[in-house]
């Protein structure tokens, strides 16, 4: 006969019965691997400025009504992906265990793509994606520290540092040329990254349960449901156009959901499964980089002098936040 599991012990199987692995057993590669996928959606995430800055100047679609269309987008993919793939059995095991999780991560994503959006128009690609991320990292450094109720260790302050160094130097240019109303950039950059960051300290145990398809369509299904509401609603209240003419902007939308909604999820939430919370927001400022090199050079954004330089600290505090111990929390 077999022992019961000691009480917490079940908790921690999987579908299948298998505990999910620790951070002390985690392979080396399997940890790069997980990095890597982090770095790869932080890239595509770099394009979401500049492609929500084109449909605003060609459209008359609003930020709040781009989000909508991006949010369909992007969940009727994944459903079809989910049913494609035999996921939906784990979506709706997901789903019933751990819907309150769900439920706050899915929320949590809206807000931050909501307020970065409304940012990207009110304060400009640079000035967004420099406070926004540049908040996030520091926000969770201070959460999780909070947490574990000691401070950060020497290696991870460093680490964090010289993100938030590289950044700057990164969007110096922006932020003395392009804000256009930092009464309201600013403040929605700041939630926005505030919303980013506690997502990504709270979705790690989902990503460990299950596959980031799965974890993807659940969260993002959620964060559809307040984004589409609230992008109709609101640009009907205001009498603003609920459509375009524009054909760029259709494809422009359709791509923000697909890419980098749909698929850049689904390597976020694949690489947490091996990849703490911290080191993961780190290096998805990937971004920031990306969208300033596409803002200077097709959207006339001036190039600083200082843009090498900036670039290099961050993809050195992305190598060094991979070398450090993955501290992932319990589930």
């Amino acid at each position: 006969m077999m022992r019961p599991h000691p009480r917490g012990q079940a908790e921690l199987l999987d579908d299948g019965g298998v505990p999910p692995r620790t951070a002390t057993d985690r392979p080396t590669t399997e940890v790069w691997r997980g990095l890597t996928m982090v770095c790869l959606a932080g890239t595509i995430w770099g394009t979401i400025g500049p492609a929500v800055r084109l449909v605003h100047e060609g459209s008359p679609l609003s930020p709040l009504t781009i989000s909508a269309y991006r949010a369909m987008a992007a969940v009727t993919t994944l459903s079809l992906a989910a049913l494609a793939t035999g996921r939906l059995r784990a979506c709706l095991s997901l789903a019933s265990h751990h819907w309150r999780r769900v439920a706050v991560v899915g929320s949590l994503t809206a807000t931050f793509q909501l307020l970065f959006f409304v940012a990207v128009v009110t304060a400009g690609v640079s000035v967004t994606t420099v406070v926004s991320l540049g908040f996030a990292p520091v926000l969770l450094l201070v959460v999780t520290s909070a947490r574990r109720r000691r401070l950060p260790s020497p290696g991870q302050v460093f680490t964090v540092a010289t993100a938030l160094l590289g950044l700057l130097l990164v969007g110096v240019a922006g932020l003395v040329d392009h804000v256009q109303n930092a009464a309201l950039g600013i403040p929605a950059a700041l939630g926005s990254g505030a919303a980013y960051a506690l997502s990504a300290d709270l979705a790690p145990p989902l990503s460990q349960r299950h596959d980031g398809l799965t974890v993807s369509t659940l969260t993002m299904s959620v964060a559809a449901g307040l984004l589409v509401p609230v992008g109709f609603v609101a640009a009907h209240l205001r009498g603003e156009a609920l459509a375009t003419t524009d054909a760029r902007s259709w494809l422009l939308m359709v791509y923000l959901g697909v890419v980098t909604m749909a698929f850049a999820y689904v390597l976020l939430f694949a690489g947490l499964r091996t990849t703490a919370s911290g080191a993961a927001v780190v290096a998805t400022l990937l971004e920031p980089v990306t969208a300033v090199l596409i803002a200077v050079s097709f959207l006339g954004e001036r190039l600083t002098p200082t843009l090498a330089m900036g670039s290099l600290l961050i993809i050195a505090a992305i190598a060094g936040s991979g070398r450090q111990p993955q501290k992932l929390p319990p589930q």
